[in-house]
């Protein structure tokens, strides 16, 4: 029975269960050395010195936090938190799975129970054996004759009991593993709906320092581990429990001596493991953590790609990723030398036990105490015992990964935040008129605790009215917003809803009143309609029929000025808008936010910048809606666009906090020297030339007629919506796009075609360890061990044999000296199983550390060179690949290093097993060797169902992963459309298919995993009854059976027991493949190529020729038709016109972050596509719509854009650019200057801050092409003013390409094109343009703005 500690070496080389990436609830305590910092003097005097702190130097230096989970200082980070106990892990189990849970573990104690009581059996057979051997070698047939027929009968009644002990294993152990892992699978499915649920009630400032891909790995990845410790671990756990008590039990009952001598090998046993675990824990809590960074800066990198493609910062990105990985890797490669150590000492323990065992039996013998039989029973039963509780190590350590896992989700789950969104307490105000006060408010941000935002503020809002919020950047408007949507809640003073404590009242309630529209619109990744009726959530109107919800919707989107462009989608209401709403325009998305606030009829309306980013057409097409939508609510709007609230019944103009001054349009223009005449000033339109009175009296009169009525009258708004013909093709009988879409879609290029290929494990084998190369040495001294290791249990079968046969053939002081020299034998190979076993641990352990830190590196690398395209695609989106990113390589690891090893090991214990048995007995040995192929079937069985069940729920399980991370990345959203519960619900309908089809496959499974575990019984039955007619009729000794016997028989289970590993093969192979997937997906435009001409003068040019497009996975909506722009080298180019004609989509051309269909873009008269990607977009600079911020310092964010290193780019030359992007006051009065952390995609900033960053990061590359899409969209007026003329003065010189809805912006471009349709229908300068009368100049009329306009 050997074989008991053959199994436990499969156990414990098996990596500790749960050693994958786990994210952190809170920020991580971390400490940088703060570089470049000195006196004031100093800092002068270093004015022209290169910067010093080093490009990587992410997190803020010098200050050390620990931030507890709400952002606030003095809070616990993980270290901090301890397990939970066992029990606490079915916390939310029903009674009836508790019930079943029971019953598998008394069918688990009994299956524990099985081995120990075979030992009987064997001891009764071993003596059985003996005293046959000790009859034959009197060599008297008188007494040979009967013995041998007793001898028979005793063996073939011993065999049928391993048989039927066989049979009650395989139906308890079926029993116990289908019931766990059925009960695993739902617990598993609860703690990540509570989980999310929890997530999604804490307040807003819990997000501040929490990123969306951390949500989406802990939900992935920590209640996997949980479903770990709460699956088969438990009731295997039982198992050896059960085992451990049964043999001891056995042990002194059947010889207290042998056995009191033979428990020694107990605390041995326990202090090894003991101190293994320890080291073990400790430095996977340090891999943990590294890889919990790099995954949260995944999720930035992955979720702004648009970004780091057009700085080229993917190498920058992966450099910082790989010094994550590194610090993981470190802290593996301490974790397998500590299992390798760790194991050798089990091995030396375990294989001395022999030597102690028969040394001491052979005594007792001697003194007449016992026999053989009971040595080899008693010996056996300690093993069985002992070995057990060192089995149950790896078991353990999946439940304490559980615990710990369990322990940072359910701290958030407990976690009761003071803005509850959750909770039932609270007021309900019957009737709510809608008056909002703020009386004496002061505020900080928790995550910027040291700046005022808020000082003081008194502002009332009466009911009914629209008052509008106007001021700098970063002035507090988007905070008042924010505490009057119970974001937070302020430090001093209140906030009143009709004359009600906003903290008195019910949060989902109070925010189920409110419309909230915000500056940067969420979208959901569903349909249109699905998206609006979220605006229904938490209201009566939720419960309405389909129809009557449809009904509402559309009457919203109608308001919204949306149901034209709508209606003409490809599936209309039902078309998805994908993720983040990425298949839409900015203004499409806002119109669709704007239709989802206004469909319940909300009694309060906030508008944080609603129509920024709506074209000035639609614009006056939406507001003329709002307008109306407002009427009987209040609502309150916060505009840098001027031209949206001057109707406003009351604007209030904000600074540094408070209130400057306030009152009606009139009423503030009064005052000359106000701010707000100044911000009215700064968007006015210039004058025309006065060499042009003509032109400009006619303009000008037409201007002022029409903008004395409203901004766009009610006919003229339902005229223009249906007007409104987007992005579809008119007016021609035939299109190129679609002819070359209908190629590509023969020949199977569309990305919605596009199938991941499936490998079979010897390609994945050659191809896995090509890129771990560098780890060969590790692998050949590994294999080297493990083929020593692997021949140890052949070995041992020989001096099992004849340790055995000396009991039959000596006596006195010869049996003394076989005992003696039989004991000297297990010594030796105790001594070389030490050395092969830590060995092997040791080295594959290491090597699967280069390549867990290899693929990590490799697959964030691959991610980071696909082409913008890929990334549109439903299965490449942000949450699904941060979670594959940290739990593939983990898996794949798993096969290659300590399982591989023990594969290699198990193949040479068969191979060798047999040659042995052959040598020694052939007719057994081949008997046995018949019997491997049933064990070897019945686990490649078992691995084939789980393959399948793991193919299948990959799929489910990343489309739900990506559903958290995408309602947790939208929190604003979901908390202001009260659309926790909702999110929750559709969360758990998308567990539900992985749970159906989990449980429907682990039936077969685990029936499966049971006869491959049962099935070495029915082996051992067979040969020991084979073997006893053999001996019986003197053809074999017992010698010659008993080397048969462990080298055949107990080899064929080995290859039974490599099957413990199926789950880590199985996921192992499907991870490698889509691993490998990766890294073969070789993009059509790929920004890391060497191929292409490098231009060497540059000048600027951009030409456009006749291009359509259609982005990938939308090819059946026109974008571009016929587009031809012409672009001279320094020469200033605006691009304007509605909402969805392709503005932004020049931009990307450009950029080339996309190809045409047909026609071209040359740069500089060469085709781009001709051009090296990434020394092209060298050239150019790009500052976004929507910004794009990464978590770290200014200095960091701002330096990203260098094209040379950062370390070469000069203090002056920093903060040159910063005072042209009017950021450098700014970064000063902060504490920390350019140091300040910006937080997570820049959160702890305004809009408006984070835009002039990002300028400042565009002016820092020195570009010959500046792109400006919307550059200064989030600009308040005046800032706008001074960054548009640094703006102006730094295109000198270079090509300036400015996209924009505000034409205060582009008045002064060389040539302005007017887009429509995809097509350019004007073009010319800004005045040029006037006297057109076309689409330019209704532009112009809607945003014109002066007090004589309003008079």
């Amino acid at each position: 029975m050997a074989d008991i500690e053959k199994q436990l070496l499969q156990q414990q080389t098996r990596p500790p269960d749960g050693v994958t990436h786990t994210g952190s609830n809170s920020p991580l305590e971390i400490k940088v050395e703060k570089s470049g910092t000195g006196t004031p003097d100093e800092d002068s005097a270093q004015q022209n010195k290169k910067v010093k702190s080093p490009l990587f130097a992410r997190r803020k230096p010098a200050k050390e936090k620990k931030l507890s989970s709400d952002g606030k200082a003095g809070g616990t980070t993980d270290d901090d938190i301890k397990p939970v106990a066992i029990t606490a892990l079915f916390r939310f189990a029903t009674r009836f799975e508790i019930f079943l849970d029971i019953i598998g573990l008394i069918c688990a104690a009994a299956g524990g129970a099985g081995l120990p009581l075979m030992t009987l059996i064997f001891g009764n057979l071993v003596t059985a054996f003996v005293n046959f051997t000790t009859v034959a070698l009197t060599g008297d047939p008188a007494l040979i004759a009967p013995a041998a027929d007793n001898f028979r009968h005793v063996s073939a009644q011993d065999a049928l009991w391993i048989v039927l002990i066989g049979i009650g294993m395989y139906i308890v152990t079926h029993a116990y593993m289908w019931i766990w892992t059925y009960t695993g699978e739902v617990n598993a499915k609860r703690v990540r709906e509570r989980y999310l649920a929890a997530v999604l009630r804490q307040d807003v400032a819990f997000f501040d320092n929490l990123g969306a891909g951390e949500v989406a790995t802990r939900i992935q990845t920590d209640t996997h581990l949980i479903q770990q410790g709460t699956s088969e671990k438990i009731p295997l756990i039982m198992t050896f429990v059960a085992a451990f008590i049964t043999g001891f039990i056995i042990a002194y009952v059947r010889s207290w001596r042998l056995a009191l001598a033979c428990t020694a090998v107990i605390p041995c046993i326990g202090i090894t493991g003991a101190v293994m675990n320890h080291f073990i824990s400790i430095f996977m809590q340090r891999s943990l953590k590294a890889v919990a960074d790099g995954g949260t800066l995944a999720e930035e990198a992955i979720s702004t790609i648009r970004t780091a493609k057009a700085f080229g910062t993917q190498h920058i990105l992966s450099a910082l990723y790989d010094t994550h990985v590194q610090r993981a890797h470190n802290a593996d490669m301490k974790a397998a030398v500590s299992l390798g150590g760790g194991l050798a000492c089990f091995f030396f323990i375990g294989y001395n036990a022999y030597a102690l065992a028969f040394y001491y039996g052979t005594t007792l013998v001697l003194f007449g105490i016992g026999n053989v039989g009971i040595v080899v029973n008693v010996l056996l039963a300690i093993m069985i015992g002992s070995f057990s509780l060192a089995q149950m190590a790896p078991e353990m350590q999946a439940v304490s990964n559980a615990r710990g896992a369990a322990a940072k989700l359910f701290a958030t789950i407990d976690r009761v935040p003071t803005i509850d969104s959750a909770s039932t307490e609270g007021k309900k105000l019957d009737n709510v008129e809608g008056r909002i006060s703020l009386e004496h408010v002061s505020f900080n941000y928790p995550s910027r605790p040291e700046v005022r935002v808020l000082n003081d503020l008194t502002i009332h809002f009466e009911a009914g009215k629209t008052a509008a919020l106007v001021g700098a950047s970063g002035s507090g408007k988007s905070t008042v917003v924010a505490l009057v949507e119970r974001f937070y809640d302020p430090l001093q003073g209140g906030v009143q809803l009709d004359g009600h404590d906003l903290r008195e009242l019910n949060v989902s309630w109070l925010r189920s009143q409110i419309g909230f529209v915000a500056q940067e619109p969420t979208l959901f990744a569903t349909s249109v309609r699905q998206n609006v009726e979220h605006g229904l959530t938490g209201t009566p109107l939720e419960n309405l029929s389909p129809q009557e919800k449809l009904a509402l919707v559309k009457e919203a989107c109608v308001k919204a000025n949306a149901d034209s462009f709508i209606s003409k989608l490809p599936e209309g209401y039902e078309t998805n808008v994908g993720q983040a709403g990425l298949l839409m325009s900015g203004g499409q998305k806002q119109r669709i936010a704007i239709a989802r606030a206004i469909v319940s009829n909300p009694k309060v309306l906030l508008l944080d910048e609603a129509t920024s980013a709506l074209d000035t057409q639609s614009e006056g097409i939406v507001q003329n809606a709002l307008d109306k939508a407002s009427q009987g609510r209040t609502t309150i709007t916060i505009a840098h666009r001027l031209s949206t609230i001057r109707r406003a019944n009351q604007i209030y103009v904000m600074g540094e906090g408070r209130v400057l001054e306030h009152g009606t349009h009139n009423e503030l223009l009064s005052n000359k020297e106000g701010a707000y005449s100044s911000l009215v000033s700064a968007q006015k339109l210039r004058e025309r030339r006065d060499g042009q009175q003509d032109d400009k009296e006619d303009g000008v009169d037409d201007q002022a007629e029409k903008l004395e009525g409203p901004l766009m009258t009610d006919a003229e708004a339902q005229a223009a919506a249906e007007a409104e013909i987007p992005l579809q093709r008119t007016g021609t009988a035939f299109s190129i796009g679609s002819e070359i879409t209908k190629q590509r879609r023969q020949e199977g290029l569309l990305p919605d075609q596009q199938v991941d290929k499936t490998y079979g494990f010897p390609y994945l084998f050659r191809r896995i360890g090509a890129i771990n190369l560098s780890a060969l040495k590790f692998y050949a001294f590994g294999s080297i061990f493990a083929i020593g290791f692997g021949m140890i249990y052949p070995v041992f079968g020989i001096v099992y044999g004849i340790t055995l046969q000396s009991f039959a053939t000596n006596t006195g002081s010869a049996l003394r000296h076989a005992g003696n020299m039989n004991a000297l034998y297990f010594f030796i190979i105790a001594i070389a199983a030490s050395v092969c076993g830590g060995g092997m641990n040791s080295l594959f352990g290491v090597a699967a550390t280069h390549l867990t830190a290899k693929l990590r590196s490799i697959s964030f690398s691959s991610i980071m060179k696909q082409d913008i395209s890929w990334f549109d695609e439903d299965r490449h989106s942000t949450g699904a690949l941060t979670a594959n990113l940290s739990d593939y390589p983990q898996k794949i690891s798993g096969l290659g290093g300590v399982t591989l090893g023990t594969i290699l090991q198990s193949a040479t214990t068969v191979v060798g097993g047999a040659i042995v048995g052959l040598c020694y007995g052939w007719k057994l040995a081949l008997v046995g060797i018949a019997c491997v192929p049933f064990v070897i079937g019945s686990g490649w069985i078992r691995l084939q169902v789980v393959v399948m069940k793991d193919e299948k729920n990959k799929a489910a399980h990343e489309e739900s992963a990506q559903l958290a991370c995408e309602v947790a990345g939208a929190i604003r959203t979901v908390a202001s459309l009260t659309r926790e519960k909702a999110a929750c619900r559709e969360y758990s309908d998308s567990l539900e298919i992985p749970l159906r089809r989990s449980n429907r496959n682990s039936i077969y499974s685990t029936a499966l995993y049971a006869l491959s575990q049962t099935l070495g019984f029915f082996t051992i039955a067979l040969v020991f009854w084979y073997g006893s007619r053999l001996v019986a009729s003197q053809e074999y000794d017992t010698q010659r059976f008993f080397i048969c016997l462990m080298s055949v028989t107990f080899g064929a289970m080995q290859a039974g027991n490599v099957f413990t590993f199926v789950p880590d093969i199985s996921s192992a192979k499907s991870s490698a493949s889509s691993i490998i997937n990766l890294i073969d997906s070789e993009p059509e435009i790929n920004a890391d190529s060497t191929e292409g001409k490098k231009l060497t003068d540059v000048k600027g040019q951009i030409t456009f020729h006749d291009v359509h497009f259609r982005y990938p996975t939308r090819p059946g909506v026109r974008v571009l038709r016929d587009l031809s722009i012409q672009v001279n080298p320094g020469q200033t180019v605006a691009i304007c016109g509605p909402s969805g004609c392709g503005k932004s989509t020049t931009v990307q051309l450009i950029e080339r972050f996309y190809d045409p269909l047909a026609g071209g873009v040359s740069f500089d008269g060469v085709p781009i596509t001709e051009l090296n990607v990434g020394e092209y977009r060298k050239h150019i600079a790009i500052v976004s719509q929507e910004p794009t911020l990464y978590s770290g310092s200014i200095r960091f964010n701002i330096l990203l854009g260098a094209n040379k290193a950062a370390e070469e780019v000069t203090k002056d030359e920093l903060e040159e650019v910063c005072r042209d992007a009017n950021i450098l006051d700014f970064i000063h009065s902060l504490p920390d200057g350019f140091d300040t952390e910006v937080g997570s995609k820049g959160t702890s900033l305004s809009g408006g801050q984070k835009q002039r960053i990002a300028i400042a990061r565009a002016l820092i590359r020195n570009p010959k092409v500046l792109l400006l899409d919307e550059a200064t969209s989030a600009l308040d007026s005046q800032s706008e003013h001074v960054v548009q003329e640094a703006l102006d003065t730094a295109a000198r010189g270079r090509t300036t390409i400015e996209i924009a809805h505000r034409l205060s912006t582009i008045q002064n471009a060389d040539r302005i094109y007017y887009i429509a349709e995809g097509k350019v229908t004007e073009e010319g300068t800004h005045d040029e343009l006037l006297r057109m009368r076309g689409g330019y100049y209704e532009l112009v009329q809607l945003q014109a703005l002066s007090r004589a306009d309003m008079a």
